[in-house]
């Protein structure tokens, strides 16, 4: 009988250790459609691959990250949520980063010998995700924010895989109902004005795995969707996606009543102008110096934060009434401070001017 109540006692256990194991994991299915277990609530995770390292912070996760690739260390200019946490700086290096590492394999002993528990990486194939898990024995979670140079709703699917992963469902929510009701209340006030009174507008500069000049643009570019503005983009056949080099003798035809031009572009853009002024005058919005300058809005992919504050610019330029209420400066700071912890406007402002700006070689 002892024994009997011995075997049942270490049967109830094992049976009590299993559950707990089962607690501390949880499945996700990750963006390109793989089951995948992780440690619940990690407390050591790299981020890997284009804004990765930004949605992390959106979750307030950045305590856990252990490792930072070469370019964020790089280039630290741009990316709210690098500004905000200089810290992130002293961490070791976890691979080389940047556009040329997409879809490729990580540096993996660097990686194994930062010890994380969970890997998080954007744009990755599915195979090489699998072959990447397999090989360091470590779970890799594939985010994506959608299209490149666009924001796509995909992004709001990765902050909650990942929040999920993190112990942190409670902030994802957050963050995507504060993503949404700024996105509602841009629409809301942009889709008042009167529709014949819309100038007609173009934003060049935009960044595409590189930077470039005037002729990068998108059609659909998201604070131009949602303020309501009539982008002249639109009017012209892309190759795939939304992303358009725009010949400039179309440009000229298209001859828009308003330009922006994105920040991470303005150098490039005042350079050309610099070489062929007659080009440029002979756009109208240039001739009335009705070119704005913007902060950037895709570095290493989808500023969020900045291009939520570029909408608010942008719609104070093109219909101040229905945006009399708002300070774009202000907005920002309020965004970044949500998203990121801290009001960097200010920072950003040091590095690419006044948001919404006259583009300064006009004046």
């Amino acid at each position: 009988m002892r024994k009997y109540y011995s075997i049942t006692l270490w049967m109830m256990v094992l049976i009590l250790l299993a559950s707990v194991a089962v607690a501390q994991t949880v499945t996700v299915t990750d963006m390109v459609g793989r089951s995948v277990a992780t440690p619940r609530d990690p407390q050591r995770v790299v981020c890997i691959g284009p804004g990765t390292l930004r949605l992390i912070v959106y979750l307030q996760a950045e305590g856990k990250v252990v490792g930072v690739e070469d370019m964020e260390k790089a280039y630290p200019g741009g990316r709210p949520y690098w500004l905000a946490h200089p810290e992130l700086a002293k961490l070791p290096r976890c691979g080389p980063g940047g556009p040329a590492g997409i879809d490729k394999k990580p540096d993996m002993e660097t990686i194994l010998s930062l010890a994380p528990q969970v890997i998080f990486i954007t744009y990755m194939d599915k195979s090489l995700a699998d072959e990447v898990q397999q090989t360091l024995g470590i779970p890799v979670v594939v985010l994506s924010y959608g299209a490149f140079a666009t924001f796509d709703e995909a992004v709001l699917d990765s902050v909650r895989i990942a929040g999920k992963v993190l112990n942190r469902e409670q902030r994802a929510g957050a963050v995507i109902s504060y993503i949404n009701k700024i996105k509602s209340d841009l629409e809301t006030r942009g889709h008042k004005a009167v529709e014949g009174k819309k100038p007609s507008v173009y934003v060049g500069g935009i960044g595409y795995r590189g930077s470039y000049g005037i002729e990068s643009t998108e059609q659909k570019y998201i604070p131009f969707s949602w303020v309501g503005a009539d982008n002249l983009a639109d009017r012209v056949k892309a190759d795939a996606g939304s992303h358009v080099f725009m010949d400039k003798e179309m440009l000229l035809k298209l001859n828009p009543d308003v330009i922006f031009i994105d920040g991470g572009g303005i150098d490039l853009t005042e350079a050309d102008y610099k070489k062929k002024p007659e080009y440029y005058h002979a756009l109208k919005a240039f001739s009335e110096h009705r070119v704005y300058a913007l902060h950037p809005f895709n570095w290493y992919v989808t500023n969020i934060g900045t291009a939520l504050s570029d909408a608010y610019a942008i719609g104070k330029i093109l219909d101040p009434e229905g945006f009399h209420d708002i300070d774009p400066a202000v907005k920002a700071d309020e965004i970044y401070t949500f998203l990121v912890g801290k009001p960097v406007y200010t920072e950003m402002e040091n590095a690419y001017g006044k948001i919404g700006r006259v583009a300064p070689f006009l004046n």
